[in-house]
């Protein structure tokens, strides 16, 4: 049986700015009386997994990874000190970015499309990692003492239902009476934006970007959607101001120039975004045909167009494209799996299983690669290889719902019928569905073949039951 699955995406964040290292707030514990940090964790995970089961997502390896990446390399230089991260990429083209807590970020695959420039998308991250620092939701709680944990688990309902769009019943059901009592809640308060704007320019110079694109984000921002009569959610949600905007750009002046503003695998990046929102590839075909006309040199134009033209079925002219591109950077990632997706997609399984290999040993850590890997190895019939594989990925990345996914599905392909059953239970665990995870387990259960595996199953399904019991009285 075939699991209905969300498509998913991985999630990151909105703009940050901040003066001098030593002008930063140093929080006491205040917040913690209303809600600790623990507590912020769990409420954060048992909200990710319904934002997961609710909204669609970006599966994409590519860009679930740079997402990661480049969070933690500002995770790095932050005041973030609980740096157990979990992130959300959706599948929306819209402009969005959030912070939940518990270090949950969330970002519109839009975001990419938005922000022009790395050190731009990078000002989102920093902003949002600084609402997390600061633990503004908590703060938010301890400025009105009457509001308890319920009803900050109801406020992150909210932000589903924003998440996925008005009008989806399934979601509406989630979002009780209690959120619609804090709906202004909801927003952050012009003191805390002020304070992320603050904390988030420091911590983009801290990283090595260059501040400045945070006023230019923002001002580019304004400028777009100053007529909207309904401007994306982060617009929404973060509003700018000419004042925010001389705010910001007053304190970035303070730092010398250097830092980074864009990098090709950005590039890279929001040209695979590109294709992912197209609604044909001939079209992102043309587009980059045009941007190559005016600036042949310009490769993340090149590489977008190779993968349009492999979608399309133009082989030879994708060929022409990756070879232009691999003779420049033989060792760049994106490249070769391009030229691999291109093998295989022409039936070329020698050279692409070549060319995986050599990958592997550059880059034996990477999701994108290792990912490859596992395809090559279902394509050519290597069942049980593949699952030995998918076995090492799913250790390193136990909490990502797509690889879940297909441990489930490889597993029955093998035979494997108890570990189907578990892989199920912990794909429907992560996107919020306790009670299929629960049955999965059951099934698993009854298929074991000795003590130790139905004790294993045991101890697993008593967690799974206190998760979801947990997850029912926080949005009691």
């Amino acid at each position: 049986m075939k699991l209905l699955r969300p498509t998913l995406l991985t999630l990151a964040c909105l703009l940050g700015q901040p003066a001098i290292a030593n002008d930063l707030p140093s929080l006491g514990d205040s917040s913690s009386g209303i809600v600790s940090p623990e507590q912020e964790h769990q409420l954060g995970r048992a909200w990710l997994s319904l934002l997961r089961g609710q909204v669609p997502q970006l599966s994409d390896p590519q860009l679930k990874e740079f997402l990661e990446r480049s969070v933690y390399r500002l995770a790095e230089t932050s005041q973030l000190q609980d740096r157990r991260l979990e992130f959300v990429l959706l599948d929306s083209k819209e402009l969005n970015a959030f912070a939940a807590p518990g270090g949950i970020i969330g970002v519109n695959g839009g975001l990419f499309l938005h922000a022009e420039t790395e050190a731009e998308y990078a000002s989102v991250l920093a902003h949002e990692l600084a609402h997390l620092s600061q633990r503004h939701f908590a703060r938010g709680l301890e400025a009105q003492k009457r509001m308890q944990l319920p009803l900050m688990a109801a406020m992150l309902a909210g932000v589903v239902a924003a998440a996925a769009g008005a009008g989806d019943a399934g979601i509406a059901a989630i979002v009780s009476s209690q959120a619609a009592a804090i709906q202004a809640q909801r927003r952050f308060s012009r003191q805390n934006e002020q304070e992320a704007d603050r904390i988030g320019i420091v911590n983009l110079e801290r990283a090595g970007y260059d501040p400045r694109a945070m006023p230019q984000m923002f001002g580019r921002l304004m400028r777009q959607y100053r007529y909207d009569q309904k401007p994306p959610e982060f617009l929404l949600t973060h509003p700018v101001t000419e004042s925010r905007i001389a705010d910001t750009k007053n304190r970035a002046e303070q730092y010398a120039n250097g830092g980074v503003e864009d990098s090709l695998r950005y590039q890279l990046m929001r040209a695979r975004t590109d294709l992912k929102f197209e609604t044909t590839p001939g079209l992102s075909a043309k587009r980059f045909r045009a941007m190559l006309s005016d600036d042949e040199n310009l490769d993340a134009a090149r590489y977008g167009l190779a993968l349009a033209q492999i979608k399309s079925g133009q082989l030879e002219e994708a060929a022409s494209n990756l070879k232009t591109l691999l003779a420049k950077e033989p060792d760049e990632v994106a490249y070769n799996l391009a030229q691999i997706e291109l093998d295989i997609t022409g039936n070329r399984l020698t050279p692409a299983r070549e060319r995986t290999q050599r990958l592997l040993s550059l880059y034996p850590g990477s999701y994108p690669v290792r990912q490859t890997h596992i395809d090559l190895l279902m394509k050519e019939g290597k069942q049980k290889e593949a699952e030995q594989e998918l076995d090492k990925l799913v250790s390193a990345r136990p909490k990502d719902p797509d690889i879940w996914y297909q441990v489930a599905e490889i597993r029955g392909l093998t035979g494997n019928i108890v570990g189907l059953h578990e892989g199920r239970a912990e794909y429907f665990a992560l996107v919020g569905d306790y009670d299929q995870a629960i049955e999965q387990l059951d099934f698993a259960k009854r298929r074991s073949g000795n003590f130790q595996t139905a004790a294993r199953i045991d101890a697993r399904q008593q967690q799974l039951r206190d998760e979801k019991r947990m997850i029912e009285e926080m949005l009691r």
